[in-house]
């Protein structure tokens, strides 16, 4: 009866995405299964996956120790030993499971080596220690190379970041652009990050395989937030300068102006300040904003247990909560209260949009300010590297100008950040009611608060009673 083995392939960047090289592996491993009469009867494939990186995990390698450990297949093909382990401790891992079933096959398309013997075994620790050494050179070599690039403003290569064509990641991708920046938009105006990061899963956007791959919150926040979106060189995450002080800019086109940029970075981290691991997540359009009449605890919205799909019954209401500490007297049917409240409230804004002319942009008053300091710093540095003073005088006048500097920056994005926030809260005045409901419930939120501190509801009395309007009582601000 044939063994029945495992192919096992893995390449480390596939930039294109299309497995063309772990293709040619299996192609290869098959051919040699079959000279060997072995019955290949699964493909264990990591493609686009590190073997070195220690915080890699390889999902097939895990699986397909599992099963040899399990007895579903009797060995394994793999295109080259480096294929498999080019970290000393993987490889241990996989002759443990020998030493547990010594009657396992093992080959490789382009060496022999037999894991079931102490020569096999002393063979490939040492193959498997020079192709660590040989990645541990190559990633040097490549660090230097990649700092040295980022240095000069030119790019690194890689696939293009989300925002730049593929074929040319110097220019600007105008669809990729504009989600960015339509994203962003929303960030200055209320909406959570959770809300882009679904919406784009769906769409396929922010990822070059998004449609089959799910997005990590990070990583959105990443796109939305990354220097480069201004045309700034970053080495390791971290902006670079020139010796003149001023950041080192790139080769490619931007996307943001500086103050787009710094308004969203700003608002992204200040939400985190406020809201520290808290879930920013709301289902309902008036919670935490609605009152009730009698002891004026926020009311929230609740499911309508009575509600089913296809019945008249409303899906959701607004209850004051014993568990909240209310009084639990007040409660009112949903809709209604929602779509009295959007027209109450875009009424109020086209109103207030017709007699006030909107504030062009301002520039902020201490940007010259703000040069001034950055070529002091420029100055200093370029002083002791000519000698005119020493390090001890410079390290003596540095962190005072430093210090001013970054609270300067930290000013200026505050400034923009109100600046873009409030430009980005006065757009709702042309929008209807449908349009208004479209947008997602954070954005909807916002909206009313623009106009409203709060809703209170006040009590309707028993049984069942036609929606009055009256009952509802927006505070204005």
């Amino acid at each position: 009866m044939a063994r029945k083995v495992g192919v096992y392939t893995r390449i480390s960047r596939d930039d294109e995405g299309e497995a063309l090289g772990v293709a040619r592996q299996q192609r290869d491993c098959e051919r040699l299964a079959d000279l060997r009469s072995w019955q290949v009867v699964k493909a264990y494939e990591d493609n686009d996956v590190s073997a070195f990186k220690r915080n890699v995990v390889r999902d097939e390698f895990e699986l397909m120790l599992k099963d040899l450990r399990a007895g579903l297949i009797d060995g394994i093909v793999a295109y080259d030993l480096d294929r498999l382990a080019r970290q000393p401790r993987d490889l241990e891992r996989l002759i443990e499971i020998f030493d547990e079933r010594p009657r396992l096959e093992f080959a490789t398309v382009t060496n022999d080596i037999n894991l079931g013997t102490p020569d096999g075994r002393t063979m490939a620790r040492i193959m498997v220690a020079f192709a660590n050494k040989s990645s541990h050179d190559a990633s040097r070599r490549i660090k230097r190379k990649h700092l040295e690039l980022a240095q000069q403003g030119k790019d690194s290569g890689g696939p293009a970041p989300y925002g730049w064509r593929r074929e040319d990641r110097t220019k600007v991708d105008p669809k990729a652009a504009e989600a960015i920046r339509e994203a962003q938009r929303e960030i200055l105006a209320g909406v959570r990050l959770g809300t882009i990061r679904r919406r784009w899963q769906e769409q396929g956007l922010g990822h070059p395989r998004a449609g089959t791959q799910r997005m990590a919150h990070h990583r959105v926040e990443h796109i939305l937030t990354s220097p480069r979106l201004v045309g700034y060189r970053t080495y390791h995450g971290e902006i670079l300068h020139g010796d003149d002080g001023q950041p080192i800019k790139g080769d490619w086109e931007p996307i943001n102006t500086l103050e787009e940029w710094e308004a969203v970075c700003a608002a992204i981290a200040e939400r985190k300040q406020k809201h520290p691991g808290k879930s920013l997540a709301r289902k309902y359009l008036l919670s935490g904003i609605a009152r009730c009449g009698l002891c004026k605890t926020k009311i929230r919205g609740q499911i309508n247990q009575r509600w089913e799909p296809g019945s008249k019954a409303a899906k959701f209401s607004y209850q004051c909560s014993v568990v909240n500490g209310g009084c639990g007297k007040v409660g009112r049917t949903g809709p209604p209260v929602d779509t009295l409240i959007a027209q109450l409230v875009l009424e109020e804004q086209r109103a207030r949009a017709s007699v006030t002319a909107i504030q062009g942009e301002q520039r902020w008053p201490k940007e010259t300010e703000l040069e001034q300091v950055t070529q002091d710093i420029a100055q200093l540095v370029e002083a002791e590297r000519s000698k005119q003073i020493t390090v001890a005088t410079l390290l003596q006048l540095l962190p005072a100008k430093e210090r001013l500097r970054d609270e300067l920056k930290l000013e200026r994005a505050r400034f923009y950040k109100e600046q873009k926030q409030a430009e980005a809260k006065n757009d709702a005045a042309e929008l209807s009611v449908e349009e208004f409901f479209a947008l997602p419930v954070e954005r909807q939120q916002e909206i009313v608060l623009h106009s409203l501190s709060a809703v209170i509801i006040h009590p309707a009395g028993r049984g069942r009673r036609k929606f009055d309007p009256s009952l509802i009582e927006p505070v204005w601000h």
